[in-house]
């Protein structure tokens, strides 16, 4: 099916380039302002800075033009602090601005520079202009042919046409900057240094899919991301499907609204629907990486009978397969459709990173096969899957600088010393590392050779005073390892609001030849879960782990759990965690 959209105009400064690829970061970003014939607005980015950017607005007229007024919508939680040669009001993310007698007139195919301002928050073009209340540009027109097979109807999703999808989405793309996490992060002193970065999305209930009181989604739900991705500019928005019934059977913190059995319900009332928002026509032309299920299928390896570290809720979701059945239905309906890319979670090197042929010990090769063992499940091919993630709202270090677990120190490789608890007889000691050998273990468990691994990094940096600079020189392997490692936590178990932890690498596309993209999955500054019992009606309960007085469970070696006081609810702000990542980043925020 071949599908026809009248072109609309491109004004494009070389200025504005510059500007928006800044604001981008390491991703690359555009500034368009598009216009209908007949009309044109050029909206020209002049400079950004922290939080901030100064803008100058054009107007051409086809037709002569005796008194204007020119208005458009912000991104959320954009403003207005100056503006000059207009006068100009705002209410919410609404914008108007009128001339101020002396540049009423434009002459029948002039540009003229009519007015310019300064915003804090977002640089991002609207998505429409309206002069003297007609419209100049707009979103993409529908299809339109004489061909009445060209119809996007055609495709049962909605979705139309959009090709083959690209080896890497992130390469060379704009990716969405969640307004409403970054206008906390540029509320906080400081933080307007990084609230232009890319955040996931995570729709943790199904009201979040329409918007709700939830600290990560608030008000908005899929279909306001999608459309404020759109009038971002956006190519890639990140989301987070994260429902699963039984979740987070190891832990409390997060667990969800679905009990274990209620996997028909998620699949009818939370994958379903996101399904169709995601499949709507007007989004096919932006890539939707869908993160799939966290903290999720490794429990169902690490953390069952006969495993001394077994709990009874992840015995019950391995004995009724609903995690297999949830993940490999999600996975096969949103892989169906052409605008998306699933990224399924794959735990962390200091979950399962052990290799063994003893199946008591083996963590690496058994998730690897049980993630093979969703093909073929739901209609779900290797097709559908583009790759996998690691560290997911997790703290292992991407790197571990000065020191290899197959090192020697005091006559002993360092994974083969009992005494050395860090270590544990691990193979790996980074996520780099980790996420590279396990993509082939993958490619061997059935999935496509040309998957790619994403990487969080949003609280993995460990930089700050504590941060080593050099390999220890103790001959005790304990102590050289302890002194030498970047990763400050008592044990690789531990999870919750790690105190110490800092910033990590800022998101980027193609860091290594195996890695798609580091990412900011989890928005730093949200919490992992309350340091104390909180009532709510999010179906998250209490979890030691997060309590800071806690000394541990067989899961995390009966090591103190190194969480923060005074947490909220995981998913809610905490300004104190978020000036503390700022603190400890690594590398550090200018």
């Amino acid at each position: 099916m071949q599908v026809t959209r009248r072109r609309r105009r491109l004004a494009l400064t070389s200025v504005a380039v510059g500007a928006l690829a800044a604001t981008g970061l390491t991703f690359a970003s555009a500034n368009q302002a598009l216009a209908e014939e007949g009309c044109e607005v050029d909206y020209n980015i002049v400079s950004t800075w922290g939080g901030g950017f100064q803008a100058n607005v054009v107007i051409t007229a086809d037709e002569p033009i005796n008194g204007w007024e020119v208005k458009w919508n912000f991104p959320t939680g954009t403003t207005v602090s100056s503006a000059w040669n207009v006068d100009w009001s705002q209410s919410g993310t609404g914008f108007t601005g009128g001339d101020v007698g002396w540049n009423a007139t434009i002459a029948s195919g002039q540009s003229r520079e009519v007015f310019g301002f300064i915003g804090n928050g977002s640089s991002a073009t609207p998505g429409q202009f309206t002069v003297n209340g007609d419209v100049c540009n707009g979103p993409t027109e529908p299809p339109t042919s004489d061909d009445p097979t060209d119809d996007p109807t055609d495709d049962p999703t909605g979705n139309p046409g959009g090709g083959d999808k690209v080896d890497n989405p992130y390469t060379g793309s704009q990716v969405y900057v969640n307004p409403q996490w970054s206008a906390r992060a540029a509320a906080e002193p400081g933080g307007d240094a990084i609230a232009d970065q890319p955040t996931g999305v995570w729709l943790d209930r199904t009201s979040a899919i329409y918007g709700n009181d939830s600290p990560t989604t608030g008000t908005m739900g899929l279909e306001d991301h999608l459309d404020e991705a759109l009038a971002q500019g956006a190519d890639v928005i990140q989301i987070v499907i994260y429902n699963l019934p039984g979740r987070d059977c190891a832990a409390l913190a997060s667990n969800g609204e679905l009990a274990a059995g209620e996997i028909a319900k998620y699949k009818s009332d939370y994958i379903d629907p996101i399904v169709e928002i995601q499949g709507m026509a007007k989004y096919a032309d932006l890539k939707i990486v869908n993160v799939i299920e966290i903290d999720s299928l490794p429990n169902l390896v690490t953390n069952v009978t006969p495993r001394a570290t077994a709990t009874a809720n992840c015995d019950t979701m391995k004995n009724n397969g609903n995690y297999i059945d949830g993940i490999s239905y999600a996975t096969a309906e949103l892989g169906a459709l052409s605008n998306t890319y699933n990224y399924i979670d794959a735990g962390h090197h200091g979950w399962i990173g052990w290799a063994d042929t003893n199946p008591q010990y083996d963590n690496f090769n058994a998730s690897a096969a049980l993630f093979g063992s969703l093909i073929g499940e739901n209609g779900m091919t290797a097709d559908d899957v583009h790759g996998f993630i690691s560290n997911t709202a997790n703290y292992s270090a991407l790197e571990e600088p000065y020191w290899a677990v197959d090192q020697v120190v005091g006559g002993q490789a360092i994974n083969q010393n009992p005494n050395v608890k860090w270590v544990d007889w691990n193979d790996f000691n980074n996520e780099k590392d980790f996420t590279e050998a396990f993509r082939q273990e993958l490619i061997e468990n059935g999935f496509n050779s040309d998957i790619g691994m994403l990487i969080d990094t949003s609280r993995n940096g460990w930089g700050g005073d504590y941060r080593p600079t050099a390999a220890s020189t103790s001959t005790d392997p304990v102590t050289f390892v302890d002194d030498s490692r970047i990763d400050q936590r008592f044990q690789k178990g531990n999870w919750c609001n790690q105190a110490g932890a800092g910033l990590g690498e800022r998101p980027q596309a193609d860091p290594e030849a195996w890695i798609d993209a580091y990412v900011w999955i989890k928005p730093p500054g949200e919490s992992d879960g309350a340091s104390q019992l909180i009532d709510n009606d999010e179906g998250k309960g209490f979890d030691e782990m997060c309590d800071p007085d806690y000394q541990g469970n067989i899961r995390n070696g009966n090591n103190p759990s190194g969480a923060r006081d005074n947490m909220p609810l995981s998913g809610h702000w905490s300004s104190e965690q978020f000036q503390e990542l700022l603190e400890n980043a690594y590398p550090p925020v200018n």
